[in-house]
């Protein structure tokens, strides 16, 4: 298969495509949402998509731990998708992860416009992670009105 430019199949998918999602507000005003892999913050646009662009990041939940997976496309394996994804797990505490994503997003000049996409996705994996504590919910330590005489 040829190579295609991005921009041809974003033009070719960004009305008609499998993952595309149209929500209806008020009146006539409609807001599109993609479900395809690789697309950080889930819109229907060029920059964010997960088939146009060559170069995509994925963050998801890693596995049972409280572990996080960074994936990354490989630009020159585009025609081999079981070998497309470069992936690494970690295990670290948040502020270490965030670096490391930074790292490999931005600093590493892969794509330093998805930086604050790629980090507000981790916070929010990470959130969903964490795991209530469990035990003595607190009292409420507000003074009790008594009836009686003043």
């Amino acid at each position: 298969m040829a190579n295609v430019p991005g921009q041809l199949v974003w033009e070719i998918v960004k009305k008609n495509s499998s993952f595309l999602v149209k929500e209806f507000g008020r009146g006539n005003a409609s807001v599109q949402f993609s479900k395809e892999p690789n697309n950080l913050y889930n819109l229907n646009s060029y920059k964010h998509s997960g088939l146009a662009n060559r170069k995509t990041v994925t963050i998801q939940p890693g596995g049972k731990d409280l572990s996080v997976l960074l994936a990354t496309t490989k630009t020159k394996k585009q025609n081999k998708p079981a070998s497309l994804l470069h992936k690494s797990v970690m295990r670290k505490e948040f502020p270490r992860m965030a670096k490391a994503v930074t790292n490999q997003v931005a600093d590493n000049y892969y794509r330093p416009d998805l930086k604050k996409a790629a980090l507000a996705k981790l916070s929010a994996v990470h959130r969903s992670l964490k795991v209530a504590k469990s035990g003595v919910k607190k009292r409420n330590r507000q003074a009790v009105r008594t009836r009686g005489r003043k």
